[in-house]
């Protein structure tokens, strides 16, 4: 956990926890651009679609995003499913495992180890 920087796209919860305005996020992109400025990341991890879309620029879904790198300034972005997503998709273990795809492709960008089949969370 010291090793790992959560942030999210909009810095306020949008009313009834919609998803956030395209107006909300741009009037919030330059402090989460801050943030990544100061914490340098190795990697970002984009968590769901609204946080891929916003970072990446694009409209598409959170399925055609995920399983490879793109860029944002040089820093590779690893979009994957929101982790609210996979809790309502448990009967449909598919996704997890694709979610579980993604993080490996970041330790292996890490240089972290993997760990052995079976240990999987």
């Amino acid at each position: 956990r010291s090793d790992v920087y959560i942030a999210n796209m909009v810095k306020c919860r949008p009313p009834k926890n919609r998803n956030p305005l395209r107006e909300e996020m741009q009037a919030c992109l330059p402090f989460l651009e801050a943030q990544i400025a100061v914490v340098n990341p190795e990697v970002i991890v984009a968590l769901g679609k609204v946080a891929a879309c916003a970072l990446l620029e694009t409209g598409d879904s959170i399925s055609a995003l995920r399983g490879r790198f793109h860029y944002r300034n040089g820093v590779p972005v690893m979009p994957t499913y929101h982790p609210s997503f996979l809790l309502r998709q448990e009967p449909d273990r598919r996704c997890k495992a694709e979610a579980w795809a993604d993080l490996q492709e970041v330790m292996t960008l890490l240089r972290l180890p993997l760990p052995r089949t079976g240990d999987q969370p």
